[in-house]
């Protein structure tokens, strides 16, 4: 008994003393919302996951100003500064996109360098949660009025907006389209139609994008691998429920913090998921503020009508 007790005694001890000797994990862990800082002054979004894997190997995901997630396959984190290399995705030049950013409290703070070796100095805040219960809701409100652009403003290129026998449409790519209003939680029903591979899409909180395009790639099994209903780079539908091009499609969106619910044409193709963090193309980086609507009119011709949006109280 005395030797069973010593026993267990020592392995308490050295259990205790190996947990003792494990390294806190790196202060840089979780999930960053970036601010560049374009040459121009003009203020960019971008996004960083950082996470440990195996022995404490450090990697992540990163979203640049455009294009989808990548996945990270190392990063070093060494004198509080963090560090990786990842090849170029949607931009100019061969070089690897460089990411140098130094821990500063509960922030970070350092440069980007793009492929062609321009810097982008950053700064970057953890990003908030986001966890609330489902609310109460306020009455519908139509976004569009039939006759004009009223509450809606262009942002980026020129636009080619314009409201065309009660229906919003889109000549040609241009300049995307932003309500003036911002919204928190809220449900919104969109009807949405595009010519053959056509896209477009619907950025929730100006953050987030409901991909809007034509889903002519499926697997073998006839689901989607992305397209219509998707939030972009990070939540593929369950199915691939579009109608196609030149067809009227319903998307009816919910999102209540991070989870996000997409029905497309009745068909519940995404159920209360997580978005991790904003989309490339996003106006800010800015989660934890209210957003607006805005639709993607950059890419090409598309038409929206009965945009209906029902706000939480």
């Amino acid at each position: 008994m005395i030797r069973l007790r010593f026993a267990v005694v020592a392995t308490c001890v050295l259990t205790s003393s190996l947990a003792a000797q494990e390294p806190a994990p790196p202060p840089v862990i979780g999930r960053w919302d970036l601010t560049l800082t374009a040459p121009d002054g003009r203020p960019l979004p971008s996004w960083l996951e950082v996470h440990s894997s195996g022995r404490g190997v450090l990697v992540g995901r990163f979203v640049g100003v455009v294009g989808s997630v990548r996945p990270i396959s190392r990063l070093t984190y060494a004198n509080d500064t963090l560090r990786f290399a990842i090849p170029p995705q949607w931009e100019a030049g061969n070089a690897d996109v460089q990411f140098a950013g130094v821990a500063q409290g509960d922030g970070l703070a350092g440069t980007i360098t793009d492929p062609s070796g321009n810097p982008f100095p950053f700064t970057a805040v953890r990003a908030p949660a986001l966890r609330r219960p489902t609310p109460l809701w306020a009455a519908a409100r139509p976004l569009l009025n039939g006759k004009d652009l009223a509450g809606w403003h262009t942002v980026g290129g020129t636009n080619q907006w314009s409201i065309v026998n009660g229906v919003l449409t889109n000549a040609k790519g241009g300049a995307n389209l932003v309500t003036d209003a911002v919204y928190t939680d809220f449900k919104l029903h969109v009807e949405v139609r595009y010519p053959p591979r056509g896209n477009s899409g619907v950025y929730l909180r100006g953050r987030h994008e409901v991909q809007v395009e034509d889903s002519v790639v499926t697997n073998a099994d006839g689901e989607a691998t992305g397209g219509l209903g998707a939030i972009y780079g990070f939540l593929i539908p369950n199915q691939n429920a579009a109608m196609g091009a030149g067809q009227w499609e319903t998307l009816d969106v919910t999102l209540v913090g991070r989870l996000v619910t997409v029905v497309l044409n009745g068909k519940r193709i995404i159920c209360e998921r997580e978005i991790p963090g904003p989309t490339g193309g996003a106006l800010d980086s800015k989660e934890g503020a209210p957003g607006p609507i805005m639709l993607q009119g950059d890419h090409g011709p598309v038409e929206y009508r009965n945009i209906v949006l029902t706000p939480a109280r």
